[in-house]
């Protein structure tokens, strides 16, 4: 005669996958937060691009650069972090 064990329970999956939802959205957060907090600080501190030319001097804040590059971080970043987040739910 055959015994069938009970299954393990789910609930202990469901916390783990929750947790784990949680931490991968934590750092996605605090990734994309980091790279808009430097390009403040650059905004603030960091110096200008100066181009010259026959008619004069163009001035262009650093931070335009870097912001533009920001937010192809920022994309990149948030598509890797938050689709693990939707594999963990299924």
């Amino acid at each position: 005669m055959a015994t069938v064990s009970t299954p393990a329970s789910d609930a202990t999956a469901k916390t783990r996958g929750k947790r784990t939802r949680f931490l991968h959205e934590m750092w996605t957060a605090m990734a994309v937060s980091l790279i808009w907090l430097v390009v403040l600080v650059d905004a603030l501190f960091g110096p200008d691009i100066v181009t010259s030319n026959a008619s004069g001097y163009a001035r262009i804040p650093s931070a335009v650069v870097i912001a533009f590059f920001a937010f192809l971080a920022t994309w990149v970043v948030a598509r890797h972090g938050f689709a693990h987040s939707r594999q963990d739910v299924d």
